[in-house]
Formats: C-alpha cells, structure tokens, sequence
C-alpha cells in the first residue's frame, strides 16, 4: 500500500507554476497570493494603515486594526510571515482583520526585511515596534496591560525571539505568545523529513532546498558565517524557550515545519511554561490565511480562545 499524501495548497500550485529563484521572485509570488486571500475582510471599527512607529526609521510601520465598540480593548502585536525576506502587513490583512474583528486592537508590523536589513535588524525592529505599541495602544482604545504577541512561519520565529528579550524588560509585558508554525530552532532547519504531496513534480521538490537557502542565507549571511548565530536565542528561540510567555503553538501535519513545533512544545513542557500544542491534520504551511480550509478559521478561533484565557 502506498502512503498517504497530503494535498497540494495553492500557493504551492503557484510555485509549481513559476518557481521562485530570487527575493524578488519570492516578494511578487506572496504578494500576488496575499491578494487572493485578502477578499471579504471582516468589518471593524477603524484601520489605520502605515502608522510610523517612533524611533524607528519610516520605512518601518504598523497597520492599526480598532476592533468595533468600546474600549479598552486587548493588544495583539502582529509580525507577518515571509521567510524574512518578504511579506508585509497586506499580504497579512485579512488575518489581522479576524483579530480585530474578535475584540483585540491589532498592530500589524512592517519591520524591514533581508537581504537589504538582514539579522540582526528584522528582529530589533519587532522588539522596537512592541515597545511602541505598549506606549501608543490607549490613543487607539486599546489596553497595553493586556498584550499579546503573535506571527506566523518567520514571524513565529521573531514573535518567540522578541518575546523573549523582552522577558524582563519593565516597559512591556507580554501575557501570551501565539506561534504559528514557525521557526524556533535554526540548527534543525533542513533536516526535517520532507512532507509528501500528490502529484509534486521533481523540479518543485528540487526547489525546497534552495528556497530555504536563499530565505536563511539572505537573513543570517553566508553558511559559514551563521553558525555562530545558531545558539543565540534571538535567532533561535528554543535556546531560552524557557523565558517565553504562555504559548499557543500550532502547525499542519503536512508543513515541514511540524517538528519544530513538537520540539517547542516539548521544550516548553520540560521548562514548566503554560502553552497549547495544536496539530492540525493534513494542513500546509502558511494554512491560517488559507480560509477555504475550515480548519483555517477554527484555527483562528482557537487563537483568540486562548488569547481570552490569558488576558481576560
């Protein structure tokens, strides 16, 4: 008997079309995918967009989703996925629309991405950028005693890392972390055992590889110069996992990703952190914006449950 496959999601379908070969491959294809996904936003209350975040340079900004009715509402400081070298808080619309639209004030990060701002900028822009929302949230009805962080795939990985220097830091404090199958430990990346897929063509399997590369190699620099960056927690969390706020962490059992995420939870396990493990069956990477998938919004509301335990 033959094993099991997964489906191909459209954004793969995409690739197999036109296999990406540079950032600017990469940043048209999530771009024009972002597109598709963001029809029928949910109704809010405002949406402020490309709000400069102060200290920062202006390429660097926030979407600000105001949930309808009265404040104050809870925070969710939003960092968009991309492989750190694209994305941007519209190819992430709709997602921070559903937060809003389930009660939280969303600060949507545009921070600046690599290959043009590698490591260590993506990250100290987030950092920066949460601060600053801690500082502004109450103009905007929001309640920065109650903030959460949260980012998907590289944004998973900068909302875990940024949540953990901030650990300690007296100016923001962070009640709770959703990590949606992110990146948590970069001496793993490219071990993982590939996910089947029906009917993946040979040049689209031969492409995986490379895509990772340019992804890490535009963020942490050449192979030999990023294995002294492996241990350090801003770039791997797992290393002072430890410090993390309670945790939803969730992933797709057909995302190469899935294991980082098992390991995290077990991690979080061992350290005594409160965190949410949730594997969703046969879900690909990057499934949350995928909204013709139930799961994609079951998923949502399973966040935001969490959310409200933790920062009612």
């Amino acid at each position: 008997m033959s094993e099991p496959t997964s489906p191909i999601d459209p954004l793969t379908q995409m690739m197999q079309n036109n296999i990406p070969e540079t950032v600017e491959d990469m940043r048209n294809l999530l771009d024009g995918f972002g597109a598709m996904l963001n029809g029928g936003l949910p109704e809010v209350g405002a949406f402020h967009p490309k709000v400069a975040v102060e200290g920062l340079p202006p390429e660097v900004s926030a979407d600000v989703v105001v949930p309808k009715g009265d404040g104050p509402f809870p925070v969710l400081v939003y960092l968009h996925g991309g492989g750190w070298i694209c994305g941007s808080p519209t190819t992430h619309k709709k997602l921070a629309h559903r937060f809003a639209e389930a009660g939280y004030l969303v600060f949507n990060v545009d921070y600046r991405m690599a290959p043009e701002y590698p490591f260590p900028t993506p990250f100290e822009d987030c950092v920066e950028s949460i601060r600053w929302a801690a500082r502004v949230a109450s103009q905007y009805g929001g309640d920065a005693k109650r903030l959460a962080i949260g980012g998907d795939s590289a944004g998973g990985n900068l909302s875990a890392a940024a949540a953990i220097a901030l650990a300690d830091d007296p100016s923001v404090d962070i009640l709770a972390a959703l990590l949606i199958y992110g990146v948590f430990d970069f001496a793993t990346m490219g071990t993982e055992t590939p996910v089947p897929a029906a009917d993946v063509p040979p040049e689209m399997a031969e492409a995986g590889p490379k895509l990772m590369e340019l992804m890490i190699g535009s963020y942490l620099g050449p192979e030999a110069e990023r294995q002294s960056k492996l241990a350090d927690p801003r770039v791997s969390p797992i290393q002072a996992a430890h410090r993390l706020p309670p945790s939803h962490i969730v992933c797709g059992t057909a995302d190469p990703l899935v294991e980082q995420a098992k390991v995290l939870a077990e991690t979080l396990s061992k350290a005594g952190v409160d965190h949410e493990h949730v594997i969703v069956p046969d879900m690909p990477h990057g499934f949350a914006q995928m909204e013709f998938f139930p799961q994609a919004r079951e998923s949502i509301d399973r966040m935001v449950a969490f959310l409200n335990e933790r920062l009612s």
